[in-house]
């Protein structure tokens, strides 16, 4: 039980962050900005569960991550504008978001709270839940859906939206025929920019909100290491799930499952042996290692990266 409840806990922030990414380069639009997109979520969700926790109380951490999504919204907008408008290079784009990030939102906290580099520790969190009838089911119920996470559950559900919205309706079939070959839509009426910014601005709002659970379920505040290489996760989990949104998912899950390996690595007679800075490598080894060996091998969309120019 403890195994299963903690990798899905961990998945719950990649699940999110993954397919924002996926959107965003569905459209042809590469966002490694994950990163910092995740950490002013993260950031802006903790700042908001701070000040507003004691009025609202147990809901202060749901409203926190619709915050949390909103910021990462308008911070996308910078790698939309950069990206799109004044053709810049998406990889350097990207880059600079995650360069950005933390030096603003620790110059901030230290601003609201004193000084410090990082915030206090939240009185409204997200616990753990267990469904009501679920968790009543023989042996499942007890692995699965008891002291579980809700968000990965609620991360999985809209992945299957995300399938359908990709997959079977109009917005989808034109961001997609966006990343694939813009001038194509082009001549077809679509609007190549609004598309490429639609899939940036869900990216961002999907991604903050990934960076809310981190600091509103995990950490349980903010600091420069609460987002630890997260949004390179959610990046390896698209690319290792091929941008198709269910694949993503289980690979968001993988993922998670690896990062658990730290604390769930004493629950498992077989590896418990093993020295925990092994399994705080782990998750780290295993990005750099889906990246060296899939990042070429698996078909991105093919527009994916490239600059649109109207006139051409």
């Amino acid at each position: 039980m403890t195994m299963v409840s903690t990798a899905l806990i961990y998945s719950a922030p990649l699940i999110f962050a993954a397919l924002g990414g996926t959107f965003s380069e569905r459209g042809g639009i590469v966002n490694v900005g994950l990163e910092g997109i995740m950490i002013v979520g993260a950031f802006s969700g903790a700042v908001f569960n701070l000040t507003y926790g004691p009025a609202l109380g147990a809901v202060t951490p749901w409203i926190g991550l619709l915050v949390a999504g909103g910021f990462g919204l308008l911070f996308s907008v910078l790698h939309a504008l950069a990206t799109v408008n004044f053709r810049a290079d998406h990889i350097v784009s990207g880059t600079v978001l995650n360069m950005l990030a933390p030096a603003l939102c620790v110059f901030l906290t230290k601003i609201f709270y004193d000084g410090k580099g990082q915030t206090p520790v939240l009185d409204q969190s997200l616990s753990t839940f267990t469904f009501p009838i679920l968790s009543k089911i023989p042996v499942v119920g007890e692995i699965f859906f008891t002291r579980t996470s809700l968000l990965a559950y609620l991360g999985i559900l809209i992945g299957f939206i995300s399938w359908w919205i990709l997959i079977k309706t109009k917005f989808g079939l034109r961001l997609r025929s966006v990343g694939e070959n813009p001038q194509a839509a082009d001549t077809l009426g679509i609007n190549v920019y609004l598309m490429r910014y639609s899939g940036v601005l869900i990216s961002g709002f999907l991604g903050g909100i990934g960076g809310g659970i981190m600091s509103q379920s995990i950490s349980l505040n903010f600091s420069v290491s609460t987002i630890a290489g997260q949004g390179f996760m959610a990046l390896a989990a698209m690319i290792f799930g091929k941008w198709h949104p269910l694949k993503v998912v289980a690979a968001a899950i993988f993922f998670g499952i690896s990062q658990s390996l730290a604390i769930i690595g004493a629950y498992i007679p077989v590896i418990s042996k093993i020295d925990d800075v092994w399994f705080q490598m782990a998750p780290y080894l295993i990005t750099i290692v889906v990246l060296a060996l899939f990042i070429g091998k698996f078909y991105a969309p093919a527009a994916d990266g490239e600059t649109y120019v109207k006139s051409k």
